[in-house]
Order: C-alpha cells, then sequence, then structure tokens
C-alpha cells in the first residue's frame, strides 16, 4: 500500500491529540493515512496497553485511516538505535509514505523528543540504499519521505506553519475522546493525571485557537520542520 501520508505517534492518542484534524482534512480530500504508535503506552498512570490498544483502534475507525499499527517498542525506555531504526525503516519502506508526521521536536515527556528524533533519523537512512531491509523474506527498495513534519504537543512551540481544520475539530475531538481510560470521565476511579482533567480538554481547544489566529481561521494544528526537510507544504 503506498500512503500519502504517515503518523508515527509514540504513545496511542499523541496522533489524534496532535494532529488528526490534518489527517481528516487530507482524507477528505482522498489521500490515503496510515498511523503507527511506536509503544502500547504501557507505563501510562491509567488504563492498560490492553485498553489502550481497543481505544486506538476506535479512534482509527472514527478518523477513517487505511490502517493502524503498533510496533511496541518498549515505554519509556526504547532508544534511537540501530534495532528500533530498522524497525521504523522497515515501516517507512512498506508503505512509501510522500509525507510524515511525527512527534514534537521537544516536549515535557521524554519519549517524545526522543522519537521525533527517532523517526526522522529513519526516515533519511530509509533513503540509503546500501542499508539492507526485509519484508516477507523480500528485499525492500529504498525510499525517503519528501517531507517529514513535527506536530506540536504539550509544550507551546512557535510552528514553521499551520494547516486550517475549522471543517474538521469535531470529529478531532470525536477521536480524542475514544481514548476514554485517559481523558476526562467523571466516573473514572483511577488517579488523575494531567491530561484527565477537563480542563485538558479545553487546552486542545484553546491550543488549535492559537494556531488558528495565524491564519485567520477559527482553529489550525501546528507543525515545525527541521532544516534538512524544508521545502513545498506538502499538506
Amino acid at each position: 500500500m503506498k500512503l500519502d501520508i504517515l503518523a508515527f505517534g509514540v504513545h496511542p492518542d499523541d496522533v489524534e491529540i496532535s494532529c488528526s484534524g490534518t489527517i481528516l482534512k487530507n482524507i477528505s480530500l482522498g489521500k490515503k493515512v496510515g498511523i503507527i504508535d511506536l509503544t502500547q503506552g504501557e507505563l501510562g498512570t491509567r488504563g492498560t496497553a490492553v485498553i489502550r490498544l481497543k481505544e486506538s483502534a476506535d479512534a482509527a475507525k472514527i478518523l477513517g485511516v487505511s490502517f493502524r499499527e503498533n510496533l511496541k517498542m518498549e515505554d519509556g525506555f526504547f532508544q534511537n538505535d540501530k534495532k528500533h531504526l530498522l524497525a521504523v525503516i522497515k515501516k517507512i519502506r512498506q508503505y512509501k509514505p510522500d509525507v510524515v508526521l511525527a512527534n514534537a521536536l521537544e516536549d515535557r515527556h521524554p519519549d517524545h523528543g526522543r522519537s521525533a528524533k527517532l523517526v526522522a533519523d529513519a526516515c533519511f537512512l530509509s533513503g540509503l540504499q546500501k542499508i539492507e531491509t526485509k519484508l516477507n523474506g523480500k528485499k525492500q527498495e529504498a525510499w525517503r519521505p519528501k517531507a517529514v513534519y513535527h506536530y506540536i504537543q504539550y509544550r507551546k512551540l512557535d510552528p514553521d506553519f499551520v494547516v486550517d481544520i475549522s471543517s474538521f475539530m469535531e470529529r478531532r475531538m470525536k477521536s480524542v475522546k475514544a481514548f476514554t481510560s485517559q481523558f476526562y470521565n467523571p466516573d473514572s476511579k483511577e488517579p488523575e493525571t494531567l491530561i484527565s482533567s477537563s480542563d485538558f480538554l479545553k487546552h486542545i481547544y484553546s491550543r488549535a485557537e492559537e494556531h488558528g489566529t495565524i491564519m485567520n481561521v477559527q482553529y489550525a494544528e501546528g507543525f515545525n520542520v527541521m532544516e534538512e526537510y524544508k521545502g513545498d507544504i506538502l499538506i
């Protein structure tokens, strides 16, 4: 399957919180989009790996993506090393995306920035023919995405560009709320976290409004681009 956009998130729900409006917009334009979660989010205070996998599937249906996979890397302890780079490279070569979306370049959670570097490095290395990988016993072709964009997460960063998602905000929030174990639920008996309060859902709206003011629209999502991937905006 050849993709237009492949979105990586280190934890289930990273993509929904930060760039699901952009995904919805591009799918509405006929583009093929897939999601790959690096970990199962098993270290999260609320929920379990099994619960979060079910929630991820529910969110994927809401978004209408072509597929969603989980690489089951170790939450909190994966590294930007050969083993993990090759795992990501194989997926890039398998789906040949023109655009890759990845975690924030820096953020409150250390996994986010580490994932951003891992995915960006894998995108570059995936284009080197002398790095050999196989899928189902067959040698994969080298492939380098045309662009890698890093969505903005909890920490306030100045975006290099924003995408108008005004028409998709409510469906975007529906995909976020599919993660019922993680976000505001007055009936939950689990410990409260930063993202489980009702105020965090308001924060998602306010961040989208803030990014929207940059291009004079109601809601937008912001992205950063590393120097080596600056070029035409493809989304």
